[in-house]
């Protein structure tokens, strides 16, 4: 096992590139890039940072040279021979061969495309433009090595026996959340922390423990390259970017309503089983929901991503109940913000109502709150979204207002289109 807090002393950061890997992603990530190389792949897009949390001055924080070197190094990346093998030839969600060989081709053959960094007062400016599969593959890297390198520089002037006593404390608060979750022995949890993790070796090391802790219960971790080395499930399914950016493509109010649902049919045609999985809160879960085409109630199951996950829970069964289906059939997994007092919560909860699984995010690979003066290294809300394709600006209104972004004309129509009335603003932590 790494010592991280001597590898953190040693500054050694040649060897220890903050993305080691183009499949150094998470597993949606390269479901929804076959699926836009299929369907999309001329479509222009671009993608924008976006710091949520402006009390977090990341240009103040990062260094401009060392920030443009790591995004430079991800661009000299391609997939090795071991890795394309890994996709190739493994088994995923049950099928073998998930990925395409003209997919698989196409990506063995990718370099990332070039970025554009500005600096605009306490922030950067970090935008990505290009064809939609190429573009999309920067948004988990690029956060990831924003996160990495806050945190390498609020690490950097810290003494070693203060570095020991810091990873010592963080691993103690890991497992002490391991241990409550053990509580449950039927839970199904997996690792859904790369976009904001403290930094790949404490990810690697967090998915170790819980494996180690949590045995069986442990399903998996949506990132690829911890997945083929641990010999690991990869796990995830599909996310807001595809009904952002078909939302934007649609030429007419008929052809916005109608988009997040020709996304799940492109889908349909491609993944069954646990990869139907209904994503239903970028513009609403209960109006996507009341508007869904019988053929959806009988996916395999949702993800709630926004708002308050026990009224969204109670919706899915509600609507499940309504269209003939029995919800105690149908899995529901929650994904959104969660620790562990959260997850036992909403386990006991919905145990017995329905199939209850969980994807843990930044509160397991980035919580080091509570352990530096001022919590100078506590997580931080910061995304890589679509922010317009084909020149079109794309919205997302969540079932969190907080989290909703576009235009201000544009949220106004889409939530004119969507049926969304007032919505309930929640405190977005991560």
């Amino acid at each position: 096992m790494v010592d991280i807090a001597t590898r953190v002393w040693n500054h050694k950061w040649k060897i220890d590139p903050i993305v080691r890997s183009l499949i150094d992603t998470d597993f949606y990530k390269l479901l929804m890039c076959q699926s836009v190389f299929r369907k999309k792949r001329d479509t222009n897009v671009t993608f924008s940072l976006i710091n949520r949390s402006k009390h977090v001055p990341l240009a103040k924080l990062i260094d401009e040279g060392e920030l443009r070197e790591q995004l430079d190094h991800i661009r000299s990346l391609s997939l090795s021979r071991g890795e394309g093998t890994w996709l190739r030839g493994n088994t995923f969600y049950g099928k073998r061969q998930m990925f395409r060989s003209d997919f698989m081709e196409w990506f063995e053959n990718l370099r990332l495309p070039p970025y554009h960094l500005e600096r605009v007062g306490d922030q950067y400016e970090l935008t990505f433009e290009g064809k939609w599969p190429e573009v999309m593959l920067w948004e988990i890297p690029a956060l990831a090595v924003l996160m990495e390198l806050r945190g390498r520089a609020v690490l950097h002037d810290m003494g070693r026996f203060e570095l020991q006593v810091l990873y010592a404390r963080a691993m103690t608060k890991l497992w002490q959340k391991v241990e409550d979750l053990r509580q449950v022995p039927e839970l199904r949890i997996a690792d859904f922390g790369t976009r904001r993790r403290h930094s790949f070796l404490w990810q690697d090391w967090c998915v170790q423990a819980m494996l180690e802790g949590l045995g069986n219960s442990f399903v998996g971790t949506s990132n690829c390259l911890i997945a083929k080395n641990r010999d690991l499930e990869a796990i995830g399914t599909n996310a807001h970017e595809l009904p952002m950016v078909y939302a934007a493509l649609a030429e007419d109010d008929a052809a916005l309503a109608r988009a997040p649902y020709d996304v799940l049919a492109d889908w349909q045609e491609e993944h069954d089983g646990n990869l139907r999985i209904i994503l239903p809160d970028t513009y609403g879960t209960e109006g996507f929901l009341k508007r869904a085409p019988d053929w959806l109630a009988g996916w395999t199951g949702i993800r709630i991503d926004s708002g308050d996950p026990a009224t969204a829970a109670e919706v899915a069964i509600n609507w499940w109940k309504s269209r003939g289906e029995d919800p105690r059939k149908k899995l529901i997994i929650f994904s959104d913000g969660l620790d562990e007092k959260k997850i036992l919560e909403l386990y006991r909860q919905f145990d017995g109502r329905a199939r209850v699984s969980f994807g843990w995010g930044t509160l397991l690979t980035n919580d080091f709150r509570g352990l530096t003066p001022d919590d100078r290294l506590a997580p931080f809300s910061l995304v890589c979204k679509a922010v317009s394709a084909e020149g079109q600006p794309t919205v997302k209104l969540s079932d969190n207002p907080n989290k909703a972004m576009g235009p201000a004309e544009e949220i106004a129509r889409y939530k004119r289109v969507f049926g969304v009335g007032d919505q309930e603003a929640m405190e977005v932590v991560v």
